[in-house]
């Protein structure tokens, strides 16, 4: 068992729902907006294990390795897919406690819909709270998984 699930075997209850909420986010979107996502908060949290692992995903969902860099790094960029941007905005809007700007609301009711938007806003929680549990026992990028 990979990243966050060799901690979570440790409190079945909670192992129980998340492993269902994790793999909802495998599914509905494109890889790259979800990447995108999931770098921005991972990273946020200095989080090496799942920051390693989605640095990789998010090349090989064919982001550009100028644009992940710049994702993990804090550093702006932008993207041409309209979806692309407003889940970028999005995951880096509230990251650091800001404001939701209206345009940007806007947007993305216009790009996503509410269930998009929903999923997104989701995505980012679930994702916060499993960097914060590989940061806090301080999982390294390259931490084996647990044998099933």
């Amino acid at each position: 068992m990979p990243g966050p699930n060799k901690i979570y075997v440790h409190n079945p209850k909670l192992a129980k729902v998340m492993r269902p909420l994790g793999a909802h986010f495998r599914t509905g979107y494109s890889l790259s907006e979800r990447e995108i996502a999931v770098c921005i908060i991972t990273s946020k949290f200095h989080a090496a294990y799942p920051t390693n692992a989605h640095e990789r995903a998010a090349k090989a969902a064919g982001l550009p390795p100028d644009t992940v860099e710049a994702i993990l790094s804090g550093l702006p960029t932008s993207f041409s897919d309209k979806r692309e941007q407003v889940v970028y905005e999005m995951a880096t809007c509230p990251a650091p406690a800001r404001w939701v700007a209206k345009g940007l609301y806007d947007r993305a009711v216009d790009a996503l819909g509410h269930v998009g938007i929903t999923d997104v806003i989701t995505l980012m929680g679930f994702y916060s709270s499993v960097a914060m549990t590989l940061a806090f026992y301080d999982v390294p990028a390259d931490a084996p998984g647990m044998a099933r």
